[in-house]
Order: C-alpha cells, then structure tokens, then sequence
C-alpha cells in the first residue's frame, strides 16, 4: 500500500473525551451520536477491530475508512477497505483517509486516525495516455473510428 504520510492519530483527544465524560462534564448522549449513516456504513463497510467499547463494553468496534482528494472525483468521500486503499494508492497522486471508530451498538463515534496515501506526484505528471485517462480514451476512440 506505500507509506502513510502526515500520520495524526487522534488517540489524546480520544483520551479527553472519555475522560470528560467519566467526570461528568460530557454526557454519554453528546459522545453517543453517530449518524445513522456512519451506521450504516460501519454495519455494511467497516472493518472489525479487536478494541472493545470504551462507553457500553457491550461489542467491539468498527473502523469506518473514508477517503478524500482533489484527484479523486466522484469517488471523493466514499467509504473504502483496506484492499482497495491500496490499489488507490498505485493510482492516484495523493489522498487523504480517515478512520472512524463506530460502535454499533450504543453510536460511540470517534476520529481515530488520518493519514495521506497516494504516490506523491500528480497525475498530470505520471504520463496520462494510459486507456483510463481523457487524453487515452480520445486516442483509442479515433484509433478504433480509423480501423486501426
């Protein structure tokens, strides 16, 4: 998959927040308000962990990966696994993900990790006549009108 780039791990702010709400300043219903969609998405798309939850103890946790970039296009903010991190990370330039931990079942939800992925220079400058891109696809569209 390459290396991971500008790494922030969130566990400190992690660490508050649980801290704030076993003194009470922060209620488990302000810590337990996932959308439904990230869910959703945690039910269908996420990835299992080892890491119980910190609130109700009850499951264990799903990481939730989301991926972002000006490169991307329509995939921009879609959720993604691990496999398929790496295959973007041979195709685009750069990106940034991040993963976020859900429980099921009371809706804790934290930022947990960010990091940038990707191979560092733009796509411009990789060589753009390749069939999946706009100059290749326009070179075998008249390639095959010409009977080439």
């Amino acid at each position: 998959m390459g290396p991971k780039r500008s790494v922030v791990d969130y566990g400190l702010a992690r660490r508050a927040t649980l801290a704030s709400v076993l003194a009470g300043h922060t209620t488990v219903a302000d810590v337990c308000d996932a959308h439904p969609y990230l869910l959703r998405a945690a039910k269908f798309h996420g990835e299992a962990t080892e890491t119980g939850c910190p609130i109700c103890r009850k499951t264990k946790l799903t990481h939730v990966t989301y991926v972002y970039g000006d490169e991307l296009g329509r995939y921009e903010g879609r959720v993604k696994q691990s496999p398929e991190l790496a295959e973007m990370a041979a195709e685009y330039g750069e990106f940034r993900v991040y993963v976020v931990e859900v429980c099921q079942s009371c809706a804790w939800n934290h930022l947990a990790l960010s990091y940038v992925l990707g191979t560092g220079e733009p796509r411009s400058r990789r060589g753009t006549d390749g069939p999946r891109s706009r100059r290749g696809r326009q070179a075998q569209a008249s390639e095959q009108t010409r009977g080439w």
